[in-house]
């Protein structure tokens, strides 16, 4: 009885996890604490929040900032924005 549940409880994580990924919501979606990356490969920070709406907040040279949503994606792994280092500093 107890492996009958064992299984059918992985069975469901797993077709959860597969949902989540065929449809991007996970592999496009910011996570705090991950590495946020310039358009020309060059480090940003890490995540410091995820807004609602699918932004990352980051704490880049003292300073909050929230990087839309819009120019996020998933490149080689990595989370990256379509904007350079300036283009982030002037969001402030």
């Amino acid at each position: 009885m107890k492996r009958s549940s064992v299984v059918v409880s992985l069975l469901v994580t797993v077709s959860v996890a597969l949902c989540a990924v065929s449809t991007g919501a996970v592999a496009d979606s910011p996570v705090k604490g991950s590495m946020l990356v310039a358009a020309n490969g060059a480090r940003l920070a890490p995540v410091y929040r995820v807004g609602p709406d699918g932004s990352a907040q980051i704490i880049i040279e003292g300073k909050l900032v929230t990087v839309p949503a819009s120019t996020l994606s998933m490149s080689g792994g990595k989370l990256t924005t379509s904007l350079t280092k300036n283009e982030v500093l002037a969001l402030h």
